[in-house]
């Protein structure tokens, strides 16, 4: 499959695949377009660092949400119009952004860019729709890790795209000019960056990118129909025991988003009483999705349902893959946010080249993502490779809460890259998994995955606040960083191996994991000239 991804990227399922893959990276080259600008913005506003954290914050709050919307949404509309839609969505946020002439109309634009950080789940079922069980986890991480690395090709390249486009003539300037000094490359520096001309134009890109998209793509191969769920409001399940599971972990996705309102009323962007109203928003909020859930298996609780062996699936398959991805997604987001201050600490580096070495770990998304999906396809047990890459994920985590000054640096640096391959391996081999739960709700449950991830950031990020609080608390006012990384490293470790262990006692082998096709396709309605009907594995030459 890796040479064919290659030399046929413009044939059938691989030009879907690089399509929808260059399509989650453009949603994360805007997502993460704040951050390179930080230090500028920060400037031009005249705002505090607790402001700053504000709106790295908001972007994050509402693709807690918006993953499990979009999943519902995707399931029932398809990828292809969805994907579109959020694309061309991307530049309205940006617009905001850019435009912006306050602090709150800058929070506003990034609460919504949050939005456009939920396209994630859309191409996983893309994929899954065009790639077999045996090959799917493969083409899973292939688009995660490729579209993942977005997040750093923004870092290095926002920054040069403003540039550019400061040099063109007066339809990309802005009425403010901004003449703060921005270090480009080592030692070249610049006086002059267009960061809004940048900001929207990264938005307008996506917007015509999405509209590509659309005529480019279809939801399945010919041939094959797209299943859809009798509802989309919520997810169905199959026995009455698991919809009373799905409450209890839909509860964390509302807490989460309670304690991202704390944190605005922290920072004095809530008042306490603006808190509390935002509090009982978001427990109505998980009432509607609770009612929704009910209104979509009330059959099921009433006994006028019962699901044949055959079309059931279990829950518990769902909330163990959200629990892989809290410690491993989650946890990359948070140590990418604080790895660069990490190294700039430990090792005495300035800015620039602990951003630099920062970026390793985020580079290896290209090759450990598609790597964890490959060891998924070819170990022959998904269960098993799930538990060992969550494993040396945890190990490798509580090694690095042993690095200090006193290291060589290229030995920290090798050990960071090394931990990061465990950690995207894992990403890797927990959507090598989602695709084959229960099919046509696989929007809804790449959602759900996808939103426990971003729990797993905010909270890591939170739970770092309060241990950098707790150390000013107990040294006078001035908290011992190289504690608190240290305590920060243990908890994300131990997290990582109590759910390697939580895997081996309750994650399931899933049907059907290496086979020719998923659940509930039918090989006689396949056309001859499929790629998974031809002899001999040769799967890659007519579609």
């Amino acid at each position: 499959m890796l040479v064919e991804l290659f030399t046929r990227a413009t044939q059938g399922r691989y030009k879907i695949l690089h399509l929808t893959w260059f399509a989650f990276f453009l949603t994360f080259v805007i997502w993460f377009n704040f951050a390179p600008f930080a230090t500028t913005i920060a400037q031009d506003f005249g705002l505090e660092p607790a402001q700053v954290g504000t709106l790295g914050l908001c972007n994050l709050a509402l693709t807690v949400p918006a993953r499990v919307i979009i999943g519902m949404v995707l399931d029932k509309y398809g990828p292809r119009l969805t994907y579109s839609c959020l694309l061309i969505y991307a530049a309205i946020p940006c617009l905001i952004f850019a435009t912006a002439q306050s602090f709150n109309q800058l929070v506003l634009g990034r609460l919504l860019m949050g939005i456009v950080g939920a396209g994630f789940v859309i191409g996983i079922r893309m994929t899954a729709e065009w790639f077999p069980p045996k090959e799917v986890g493969t083409a899973e991480g292939i688009y995660g890790g490729w579209g993942n690395f977005g997040s750093a090709f923004s870092a290095f390249t926002m920054v040069i795209f403003a540039l550019a486009l400061t040099a063109l003539p007066g339809a990309f300037q802005f009425p403010e000019a901004e003449t703060f000094r921005v270090l480009v490359f080592p030692p070249f520096q610049t006086d002059v960056l267009n960061w809004r001309a940048a900001i929207a134009g990264s938005g307008l890109v996506a917007a015509f990118y999405g509209v590509f998209y659309y005529f480019n793509v279809t939801d399945t191969p010919p041939g094959k129909v797209y299943q859809r769920p009798d509802s989309a409001r919520g997810m169905e399940v199959t026995t009455v025991r698991d919809f009373w599971f799905l409450m209890a972990m839909n509860l964390p996705l509302t807490l989460i988003l309670m304690v991202l309102a704390w944190r605005l009323q922290k920072v004095a962007f809530l008042t306490t009483g603006g808190m509390y109203i935002a509090w009982v928003c978001l427990l109505g909020l998980y009432a509607f999705q609770a009612y929704n859930c009910w209104a979509v298996n009330k059959d099921l609780l009433s006994g006028a349902k019962v699901y044949p062996p055959q079309e059931r699936y279990r829950f518990k398959q769902v909330a163990m893959l959200e629990l892989t991805y809290i410690v491993n997604f989650g946890s990359e987001i948070a140590v990418v946010t604080m790895l660069p201050a990490f190294f700039e600490g430990t090792f005495g580096l300035n800015k620039a080249t602990a951003g630099l070495v920062a970026a390793s770990y985020a580079f290896m998304n290209l090759a450990s993502r598609p790597g964890g999906g490959l060891i998924s396809d070819k170990m022959g047990s998904r269960k098993w490779t799930m538990v060992v890459l969550t494993a040396g994920m945890g190990i490798g985590y509580l090694m690095m809460s042993m690095v200090s000054g006193s290291w060589p640096l290229p030995l920290a640096v090798i050990l960071t890259m090394a931990c990061s391959f465990f950690v995207q391996s894992s990403e890797g081999a927990t959507f090598a998994m989602v695709p084959l739960v229960k099919r046509k709700v696989t929007g809804q449950i790449a959602g759900n995955v996808g939103a426990y991830g971003n729990v797993g950031a905010v909270a890591y990020l939170s739970t770092r606040l309060l241990f950098t609080d707790a150390s000013a608390a107990a040294n006078g006012g001035t908290p011992i960083m190289p504690v608190v990384n240290a305590q920060f490293f243990q908890m994300l470790g131990t997290a990582g191996l109590i759910v390697a262990i939580l895997c081996i006692f309750f994650l399931d082998e899933p049907q059907g994991s290496f086979a020719d096709f998923h659940e509930g396709e039918d090989p006689e309605m396949i056309p001859v000239g499929h790629p998974t009907v031809l002899p001999n594995d040769q799967s890659t030459r007519l579609l």
